[in-house]
């Protein structure tokens, strides 16, 4: 990793140990906060616990309060033979550099073989209950993996972010990181296309990630937004087709 890169400061627990090596999961809260519900459906379905949090001066001053105990919003969480990286707040884009540069300081000293992002990719018309799965591998293995367990490819593209600095990076220093992409609606926290990512993990990870209580959240969802649909009043128009920028495929 280049020394030049700055990263955030990772703070862990008393006497909390880094090492756990295996798989390194990541997840942020970012298009159809895919990557969040993911990553803490797993932390929760593993039972894995809190080993630090990433801090500094310019975060907000907030806890969240998960089942009565107070929390930062940036947290890394490992068991064994795997961690989660995640953060339950959106920071602006010109974070995204030292946040992934976080990343891979906790991948490296935490001794992980090979690093999962999970992240959403936006489509406005995207199908309640539909939704497709791509991958992004930064090496020939994980590219040859993706492939095996039928997970579409991107051939060409744009991806932003902490996702893409993260497999620009694995490209270059020869890191094994797969990036899974879940379509999702930017309307509403996409609970589906969080599963769809996690089932992927699964293939991926041969981890028994049990997905009942994420689905049960899709419907819930889902419901709430039919429901809305059919009591909203008449849509507006569409827009002129000039006024209208296509973006595909570009991820954020």
């Amino acid at each position: 990793m280049d020394a030049n890169l700055q990263a955030y400061s990772l703070v862990l627990h008393k006497d909390a140990d880094p090492t756990t090596g295996g798989v390194a999961i990541c997840g942020f809260t970012t298009a159809g906060m895919v990557g969040v519900m993911a990553a803490s459906h797993i932390i929760k379905q593993l039972g894995l616990k809190q080993l630090g949090t990433v801090m500094h001066k310019d975060f907000p001053a907030v806890a969240l309060i998960h089942d009565e105990v107070p929390k930062h919003p940036v947290r890394v969480y490992q068991g064994d033979g795997v961690g989660v990286f995640t953060s339950e707040l959106q920071f602006g884009k010109e974070t995204d550099v030292m946040f992934a540069t976080t990343v891979l300081e906790w991948f490296t000293k935490g001794g992980f073989d090979r690093l999962i992002i999970i992240d959403g990719l936006v489509r406005p018309e995207k199908e309640l209950t539909q939704g497709a799965l791509f991958g992004v591998g930064s090496t020939p293995a994980s590219r040859a993996t993706l492939k095996r367990l039928d997970i579409e490819p991107i051939q060409q593209g744009i991806v932003a972010g902490i996702t893409g600095f993260l497999l620009g990076e694995g490209d270059r220093l020869g890191v094994d990181v797969v990036a899974l992409l879940s379509e999702a609606s930017p309307m509403y926290p996409d609970a589906r296309a969080a599963a769809i990512a996690v089932e992927a993990v699964s293939d991926l990870t041969g981890l028994e990630i049990p997905l009942g209580p994420l689905l049960e959240n899709a419907r819930e969802i889902e419901d709430s937004v039919r429901d809305i649909i059919e009591n909203s009043g008449p849509m507006l128009p569409a827009p002129e087709r000039n006024n209208v920028h296509d973006v595909d495929p570009s991820f954020g």
